[in-house]
């Protein structure tokens, strides 16, 4: 019910609204790309020399009222849950879960195209799934049907204490 919302509400606006419940896109992968495509279509650049830099949007903490314009280049997405630790507002870096609290919401993120990004190597690359299986089929494309991309987040630990813990990012709590 509430994708459906989301794109009602989409169609209703008759362009792209300014932030996107990326929840409620069904292939988010394609999303992605497409938004990316924009991006190398806007500036005449060759797609595989761009990427992605997430830069969490920590302030806003209702997007769909706070963030009523789109961004210049990239998309705005929120609705992403973490697991195996929480994001930290404040410090912008992750942090422990609370005792008994295993999912908790991601800032919303500015998902800005890059031409020839390197990656910091002291983020952790958070592996961000649909759903929380963390398995999915091997389409004949070479993706994943459930795998979406890396969000990569800002920590003061050593990157393995995130590995080992399994942090992971999703889009939907349920099938």
């Amino acid at each position: 019910l509430a994708r459906c919302e989301f794109f009602q509400m989409w169609f209703d606006l008759g362009h792209p609204p300014p932030c996107f419940w990326i929840s409620g896109v069904f292939f988010p992968q394609a999303f992605f790309t497409g938004a990316m495509q924009n991006f190398a279509r806007k500036y005449n650049e060759e797609i595989d020399l761009l990427s992605y830099s997430q830069r969490p949007m920590n302030e806003i903490t209702e997007p769909r009222k706070e963030l009523t314009e789109p961004p210049a280049d990239g998309v705005y997405v929120y609705g992403i849950f973490m697991e195996g630790c929480r994001w930290d507002p404040p410090s912008s870096k992750l942090a422990e879960s609370e005792p008994k609290i295993l999912f908790t919401d991601l800032s919303p993120l500015w998902f800005l195209p890059v031409k020839n990004r390197v990656p910091d190597a002291l983020d952790y690359r958070c592996p961000c799934y649909k759903v929380v299986s963390r398995k999915g089929t091997l389409l004949t494309t070479g993706h994943s049907t459930n795998f979406v991309l890396y969000i990569e987040l800002a920590t003061d630990q050593p990157v393995d204490k995130w590995i080992k813990a399994g942090v992971a990012a999703f889009l939907a709590l349920k099938y």
